[in-house]
């Protein structure tokens, strides 16, 4: 009976995990796409895996800080329904988000989270995939002098070799454009 009960044991386990097999594994370290997922949850594709990267901040109007090497790795979880990174930077200001594409509002939701400023609610930034082949996201952020617009978020030269990336705050018809934050990833 206990040789019975092991046997029934050891395949319930294995069953459980063949029902997740797009999640990361040994074999798949950044997991797979589920070819149930909505067909734009490869549009991170390119940027699955990790990258080394080099990241600068503005200090202030005139000044920009100086490079922060970081890492950031981009995986699929949710058993490939999704697409999860984590940037680990050697400032120790470390961050991460849930990048979620809602069939229903043909949009990705990307949630961030960071180690310097935990928050009780994620911020959250909406957007796509522009003609230029891009993703661009945005968040509503009004400027320091009140006047409306959004923190954008654009996602450049995608490749299996690394991208781009830039933040930026933006009025409401992007004609004033203020660089913010920059990093350049080289795949490793």
């Amino acid at each position: 009976m206990k040789i019975l009960t092991l046997l029934f044991s050891i395949l319930a386990t294995v069953n459980l995990f063949a029902q997740y097999e797009y999640e990361p594994s040994n074999s798949n370290p950044f997991g797979k796409i589920n070819p149930d997922a909505p067909k734009q949850t490869a549009d991170y594709a390119p940027l699955i895996g990790t990258c080394k990267c080099k990241s600068v901040a503005r200090v202030n109007q005139n000044t920009w800080a100086d490079t922060v090497m970081m890492e950031w790795t981009f995986k699929y979880i949710m058993n490939g329904m999704a697409v999860q990174d984590e940037t680990l930077k050697e400032d120790g200001a470390h961050s991460g988000s849930i990048r979620q594409y809602n069939a229903d509002s043909a949009r990705w939701y990307v949630h961030y989270y960071s180690s310097s400023t935990p928050t009780p609610i994620l911020s959250a930034w909406g957007g796509n995939i522009v003609e230029n082949g891009n993703m661009v996201l945005y968040r509503d952020q009004k400027a320091p002098n009140g006047l409306e617009g959004y923190y954008r978020i654009t996602f450049s030269k995608m490749t299996t070799e690394g991208f781009n990336w830039v933040g930026e705050w933006v009025n409401v018809d992007e004609t004033i454009v203020y660089p913010t934050w920059r990093i350049y990833c080289r795949k490793t």
